[in-house]
């Protein structure tokens, strides 16, 4: 079947498309093209459930702040409950329930054993003390005990959080379980259960995606050249190993603006949001742009990786990119992709592209099960061997049907969620 989207009408970004209205469009689109049952895929337009909870913070000054804190749990018909934990002002429901349904189908396509997750605090976390931050958590990991754990829901670092958020929630559910229970979290620091490698994965992951892009389209990478918008963990990670692999990364942004310099950076020297907060364009340059500019140079692979909705119906046509892959969570709102569609530039999308973050994250559940760490080497080339599994499937699909590559990545989901869905069967 097409994938032509002449019957598709480019209707404007709502609000930039929430990641609830584009979850539940992408699926709907998706299921047009694939033998699934109308009941199963209305369904999946829904969260099994979605916990809202109150938590009470003694600040600093012994005032107390109460913030509101979310989990949506989307589907686990695969296996336990699998996805991140942010801190944001903006986090609401409606994006905990969209970034839950992205994680189940990311899970299906790199056919791991889980389904989507994802919650976190309507908080800013420049706005807390280490002190605060570690109080908050522990209490977030309270008010969320009856409905996580380690065969239920698997929480992992999101936006605002990292590992030592990940540490502080394991050991606050561990002594309220009265046993240390590592699984219950992943992303922790590798001396308490964590993998190496689980930081460094959604980038590796990424410019592995982007890699199998420039050969099967046919060119070669050591004659690419990529931009990166967002130099945190995945941009950052990404930039580095496609450097090394042999490509030339042109452009690189982080929130203040982008350097550029056309006949190549040394991304290595530049140091990441991590190392260095906002240090890009402390870099030395021929060029500086701004973060709009960077997604319109003439490059062969755009990496959007800093945050969602930053390819809109607006800026579409302006994408000059031979290829985007989407190294950030839903950078490219429906209505661009529909356009990016009709102008042949295809998009390898997030639940393919970024997937390693949960891969590794799955590695790291099975080392916590099973008490045995992975050396760096193991969990690289596992990670290495599943990328390449998922990236088959996936265009199987595209080569067979004629597919755009997120709907190629649907069909693979969906096909495995329906058939879990059917061999399980529907409780009364």
């Amino acid at each position: 079947m097409s994938s032509s989207s002449s019957q598709q009408e480019v209707e404007p970004d709502e609000e930039l498309d929430s990641a609830l209205v584009t979850a539940r469009r992408q699926l709907e689109r998706a299921a047009t093209h694939v033998d699934v049952d109308d009941g199963v895929i209305e369904r999946l337009k829904h969260p099994t459930r979605v916990e809202q909870v109150s938590v009470p913070l003694e600040r600093e000054d012994g005032s107390v702040e109460v913030f509101t804190g979310y989990r949506a749990q989307h589907d686990d018909v695969r296996g336990p409950y699998k996805g991140g934990l942010r801190y944001h002002p903006e986090v609401n429901a409606d994006e905990c329930i969209g970034l839950s349904m992205w994680m189940t189908w990311k899970c299906a396509v790199m056919d791991l054993p889980f389904g989507g997750g994802k919650g976190g605090i309507a908080v800013d976390p420049k706005s807390l003390s280490d002190e605060e931050t570690e109080r908050l958590t522990r209490r977030f990991a309270e008010e969320l005990r009856y409905v996580i754990g380690p065969t239920r829901d698997v929480p992992a670092p999101d936006m605002g959080t990292d590992a030592q958020t990940m540490a502080w929630f394991m050991d606050a559910y561990s002594m309220q379980q009265g046993e240390t229970i590592p699984g219950v979290v992943t992303g922790k620091p590798p001396v308490i259960g964590g993998s190496y490698g689980r930081e460094e994965a959604p980038g590796r992951s990424t410019a592995i995606a982007a890699r199998e892009a420039v050969d099967y389209y046919g060119h070669d990478l050591e004659d690419t050249t990529v931009a990166v918008q967002g130099f945190g963990s995945v941009g950052a990670n990404a930039a580095r190993l496609l450097e090394d692999w042999g490509a030339t990364v042109v452009a690189v942004s982080d929130v203040n603006g982008a350097i550029y310099d056309p006949n190549g950076l040394d991304v290595s020297s530049i140091p990441t949001h991590d190392e260095e907060p906002e240090a890009v364009l402390e870099q030395n340059a021929p060029e500086t742009l701004s973060n709009e500019e960077i997604l319109e140079l003439d490059v062969d692979v755009l990496i959007p990786a800093a945050v969602g909705n930053v390819i809109t119906a607006d800026n579409a046509e302006h994408v000059t990119a031979e290829i985007v892959v989407e190294g950030a969570n839903g950078p490219t709102t429906f209505a661009a992709d529909t356009i990016l569609e009709e102008r042949d530039v295809p998009v390898i999308p997030d639940i393919l592209a970024n997937a390693g973050g949960v891969t590794v994250s799955y590695f790291e559940w099975l080392q916590d099960i099973n008490r045995r760490q992975w050396s760096l080497e193991r969990v690289n080339e596992e990670l290495e061997e599943h990328m390449l599994d998922a990236w088959d499937d996936v265009r199987q699909e595209v080569d067979e049907k004629e597919l755009t590559w997120r709907d190629a990545a649907y069909v693979v989901a969906l096909s495995r969620i329906a058939e879990a869905k059917a061999t399980r069967g529907l409780w009364p």
